[in-house]
């Protein structure tokens, strides 16, 4: 247990940035064999992607948030879509995060504020992650829409995470590849289960990460651990 500890805390999480920025946005990236489930087919993709595309204009992110749907991560999904308190879609954008700040440059997500806008940044190294792992990740993002954060919202983000990589599974087993981002969502999964499916073995995850050391107990909407 205190190796996937160990593990878990190697893996560079959500930051909540408040200085605004702006990057060129990037286009498409072509999709890799076995990112998508069988379903995903070019004809169901064109029916779904007006559903989608204003978050951006990667086609992974319209079916890691399609995934979502049937999990315990549809809440996130909908934030995404503009059910936030934005009130508008969360930008989502894979990115070289040491760009931004050197200090991201092994963050799997950054979450990015400007003005009243959100925004989801990705570690471009999980370009070819399966769309499943990186709706697990955006499940963890979308929870964060302030500038505010704290152990309990971390907590509570991590748990999301690992209960929406639980119903990924059973729901497209697939997705379970060789793959940087499937291992941080499998460490989450056993932790998930160690608890019995409570939130003891990640909130203990969450005390012990150094890069939370400074976070309050709570903030605004999560206001218990």
């Amino acid at each position: 247990m205190k190796n996937l500890i160990k593990k878990l805390l190697a893996i560079s999480v959500f930051a909540v940035i408040t200085t605004g920025i702006s990057y060129a946005a990037q286009a498409p990236e072509l999709t890799v064999p076995n990112q998508y489930p069988a379903k995903y087919t070019p004809e169901y993709l064109k029916e779904i992607k007006p559903i989608y595309e204003d978050v951006g204009k990667d086609e992974v992110f319209y079916v890691a948030l399609d995934m979502l749907k049937d999990t315990e991560g549809n809440f996130s999904r909908n934030a995404i879509l503009g059910n936030n308190l934005s009130h508008k879609p969360v930008k989502i954008e894979f990115r070289d995060l040491g760009q931004i700040n050197q200090e991201y440059a092994t963050f799997d997500a950054v979450g990015w504020k400007k003005g009243k806008k959100l925004f989801i940044y990705i570690s471009n190294r999980h370009k070819d992650a399966p769309a499943g792992a990186l709706a697990a990740l955006l499940a963890h993002e979308a929870l964060h829409q302030d500038e505010f954060n704290s152990l309990a919202e971390e907590t509570y983000a991590w748990t999301m995470e690992a209960f929406v990589w639980d119903d990924i599974l059973k729901i497209y087993p697939e997705s379970d590849q060789e793959h940087p981002l499937v291992k941080r969502e499998n460490t989450l999964k056993k932790l998930l289960e160690k608890g019995n499916y409570t939130n003891k073995y990640i909130k203990k995850a969450v005390m012990q990460n150094t890069g939370y050391k400074n976070l309050p107990s709570y903030s605004p909407g999560f206001d218990r651990l």
